[in-house]
Protein backbone atom coordinates (compact mmCIF):
# COMPACT_ATOMS: atom_id res chain seq x y z
CA UNK A 1 0.00 0.00 0.00
CA UNK A 2 3.31 2.28 0.59
CA UNK A 3 4.39 1.78 -2.80
CA UNK A 4 1.50 3.74 -4.47
CA UNK A 5 2.35 7.02 -2.79
CA UNK A 6 6.09 6.48 -2.86
CA UNK A 7 5.91 6.26 -6.42
CA UNK A 8 3.86 9.39 -7.07
CA UNK A 9 6.56 11.07 -4.53
CA UNK A 10 9.10 10.17 -6.35
CA UNK A 11 7.31 11.11 -10.15
CA UNK A 12 6.18 14.66 -8.64
CA UNK A 13 9.83 15.12 -7.67
CA UNK A 14 11.30 13.74 -10.75
CA UNK A 15 9.46 16.42 -12.51
CA UNK A 16 10.05 18.96 -10.23
CA UNK A 17 13.46 18.74 -10.25
CA UNK A 18 13.98 17.77 -14.29
CA UNK A 19 14.76 21.15 -15.48
CA UNK A 20 16.95 21.87 -12.86
CA UNK A 21 18.77 18.46 -13.73
CA UNK A 22 19.12 19.55 -17.12
CA UNK A 23 22.09 21.11 -17.83
CA UNK A 24 22.81 24.16 -19.45
CA UNK A 25 24.34 24.33 -22.51
CA UNK A 26 26.22 27.50 -22.45
CA UNK A 27 28.17 25.41 -19.78
CA UNK A 28 29.12 22.35 -21.82
CA UNK A 29 31.83 21.82 -24.05
CA UNK A 30 30.91 20.27 -27.58
CA UNK A 31 31.78 16.96 -26.63
CA UNK A 32 29.36 16.75 -23.83
CA UNK A 33 26.68 18.13 -25.87
CA UNK A 34 27.60 15.36 -28.79
CA UNK A 35 27.63 12.95 -26.32
CA UNK A 36 23.94 14.68 -24.94
CA UNK A 37 22.27 14.33 -28.15
CA UNK A 38 23.95 11.08 -29.57
CA UNK A 39 21.26 8.84 -28.15
CA UNK A 40 18.83 10.97 -30.15
CA UNK A 41 20.77 10.22 -33.55
CA UNK A 42 20.91 6.92 -32.88
CA UNK A 43 16.77 6.30 -31.99
CA UNK A 44 16.21 8.27 -35.16
CA UNK A 45 18.46 6.42 -37.41
CA UNK A 46 17.29 3.20 -35.65
CA UNK A 47 13.87 4.02 -36.48
CA UNK A 48 14.53 4.29 -40.36
CA UNK A 49 16.86 1.08 -40.54
CA UNK A 50 13.83 -0.57 -38.91
CA UNK A 51 11.24 0.83 -41.67
CA UNK A 52 13.94 -0.33 -44.64
CA UNK A 53 14.66 -3.60 -43.35
CA UNK A 54 10.71 -4.54 -43.06
CA UNK A 55 10.28 -3.17 -46.85
CA UNK A 56 10.07 -5.98 -48.93
CA UNK A 57 11.47 -3.57 -51.95
CA UNK A 58 14.99 -3.62 -49.72
CA UNK A 59 17.91 -5.99 -51.55
CA UNK A 60 20.53 -4.71 -48.96
CA UNK A 61 22.27 -2.09 -51.48
CA UNK A 62 22.72 1.47 -50.56
CA UNK A 63 22.13 2.92 -53.89
CA UNK A 64 18.67 1.56 -53.38
CA UNK A 65 17.78 3.32 -50.47
CA UNK A 66 16.64 7.26 -51.22
CA UNK A 67 13.67 6.29 -51.87
CA UNK A 68 12.90 3.62 -49.11
CA UNK A 69 14.44 6.55 -46.37
CA UNK A 70 12.14 9.04 -47.83
CA UNK A 71 8.85 6.83 -47.41
CA UNK A 72 10.23 5.78 -43.68
CA UNK A 73 9.95 9.24 -42.43
CA UNK A 74 6.47 9.65 -41.44
CA UNK A 75 7.02 6.72 -39.47
CA UNK A 76 9.94 7.79 -37.75
CA UNK A 77 9.33 11.64 -38.14
CA UNK A 78 8.70 11.77 -34.25
CA UNK A 79 12.89 10.65 -33.41
CA UNK A 80 13.72 12.86 -36.42
CA UNK A 81 12.38 15.52 -35.00
CA UNK A 82 13.34 15.12 -31.52
CA UNK A 83 17.03 14.76 -32.57
CA UNK A 84 16.41 18.02 -34.81
CA UNK A 85 15.38 19.68 -31.98
CA UNK A 86 18.57 18.13 -28.99
CA UNK A 87 20.40 19.83 -32.15
CA UNK A 88 18.81 23.15 -31.87
CA UNK A 89 18.73 23.15 -27.79
CA UNK A 90 22.61 21.93 -27.34
CA UNK A 91 23.93 23.83 -30.58
CA UNK A 92 21.55 26.73 -31.49
CA UNK A 93 18.79 27.50 -33.04
CA UNK A 94 19.06 25.91 -37.18
CA UNK A 95 21.85 23.66 -36.07
CA UNK A 96 19.46 21.22 -35.83
CA UNK A 97 18.50 21.78 -39.59
CA UNK A 98 21.91 22.06 -40.63
CA UNK A 99 22.84 19.00 -39.16
CA UNK A 100 20.06 17.01 -40.75
CA UNK A 101 20.27 18.57 -44.58
CA UNK A 102 23.99 18.01 -44.19
CA UNK A 103 25.87 15.42 -42.33
CA UNK A 104 23.22 13.45 -41.04
CA UNK A 105 21.83 13.22 -44.54
CA UNK A 106 25.05 12.26 -46.47
CA UNK A 107 25.78 9.69 -44.17
CA UNK A 108 22.26 8.30 -43.25
CA UNK A 109 22.27 5.96 -46.69
CA UNK A 110 25.63 3.92 -45.13
CA UNK A 111 24.78 3.60 -41.84
CA UNK A 112 21.35 2.80 -42.74
CA UNK A 113 22.30 -0.15 -44.94
CA UNK A 114 24.59 -1.45 -42.30
CA UNK A 115 21.95 -1.66 -39.91
CA UNK A 116 19.40 -2.88 -41.57
CA UNK A 117 21.46 -5.92 -43.15
CA UNK A 118 21.92 -6.72 -39.57
CA UNK A 119 18.01 -6.41 -38.72
CA UNK A 120 17.16 -8.68 -41.43
CA UNK A 121 19.87 -10.76 -40.55
CA UNK A 122 18.47 -11.52 -36.76
CA UNK A 123 14.78 -12.18 -38.31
Amino acid sequence: MIIAPVAGLALAVTVALGPALDPDPLLMSDVQKSAAVRPLVQHATECIARAVAADKRYRGEANDLGDLILESMPKCIEPVRAMVDGYDRYFGDGSGEAFFMGPYLELLPSAINTLAKRLRANR
